[in-house]
């Protein structure tokens, strides 16, 4: 794989995972309108922290949910698992700092490297994936009572963060999948490595042949072909 993958990769899931601690905070989880008259609520917009209400004159409230043991069980798993994949993500981008093959931190050979940054792909996998199993869970309780005729609270739609979500969930585990390619040039230059070695062998056989000269036998040969001429040859 060439180091132009494996930066994009980088790159890729650190933007996907900026974009999931964007989501996490984000208000518009989900939204309901309830139509009215102009004092009362006109609409109401939560997330997995708290619940707001604004009225068309553009005056909103909004408080925290008071107990989380009060929470449905989907909301406190859908938290767990975007804090979860946070972290992930965060472990996942120091490590893909140091892996990457394009920077120089800590002097490692290349296939030290390579492991290092297909563990930070598979840390960005684990992370899309919390991410797409939270955002999948909350939007499916919200179409599940949206669709449901004997429903009796307010029904809400899907929100703005939640396709915000989707989106980082989908950078952050094509990114991991490029780190994680990494791992499969690892053999190729321990092999390359490898081919290399005969050649020092053998400038260290030619070292060893150089401190023990041959005898000079040009100088024999020139004697004994001399020896077969007499003197007057050479008059």
């Amino acid at each position: 794989m060439s180091v132009a993958v494996e930066t994009f990769g980088f790159f890729v899931a650190a933007l996907g995972l900026l974009m999931l601690g964007v989501t996490l905070p984000n208000s518009y989880w989900r939204v309901s309108t309830v139509h009215g008259n102009v004092i009362t609520t006109n609409t109401i917009f939560e997330n997995l922290w708290y619940s707001c209400a604004t009225d068309s004159l553009g005056v909103y409230n909004c408080w925290e949910f008071p107990s989380m043991l009060a929470l449905s069980g989907y909301i406190q798993a859908c938290r767990a698992l975007m804090i979860t994949a946070i972290l992930l993500g965060f472990l996942g981008l120091l490590l893909g700092m140091v892996g990457l093959r394009c920077t120089n931190i800590g002097s490692m050979v290349l296939s030290r490297k390579a492991k290092m940054a297909a563990t930070a792909g598979a840390l960005y996998i684990l992370a899309g994936c919390c991410g797409m199993v939270a955002i999948t869970w909350y939007a499916s309780n919200i179409t599940r009572d949206f669709f449901d005729p004997l429903y009796p609270g307010t029904k809400y739609e899907l929100g703005p963060a939640l396709y915000l979500g989707w989106s980082a969930s989908l950078l952050t585990i094509l990114g991991g999948v490029c780190l994680c390619s990494n791992c499969c040039c690892a053999p190729k230059e321990d092999t390359a490595t490898s081919t290399r070695l005969p050649y020092k062998a053998s400038t260290v056989r030619s070292a060893g042949l150089s401190a023990h000269p041959r005898p000079a036998v040009s100088d024999e040969t020139g004697d004994i072909s001399f020896g077969k001429y007499g003197k007057n040859a050479y008059v």
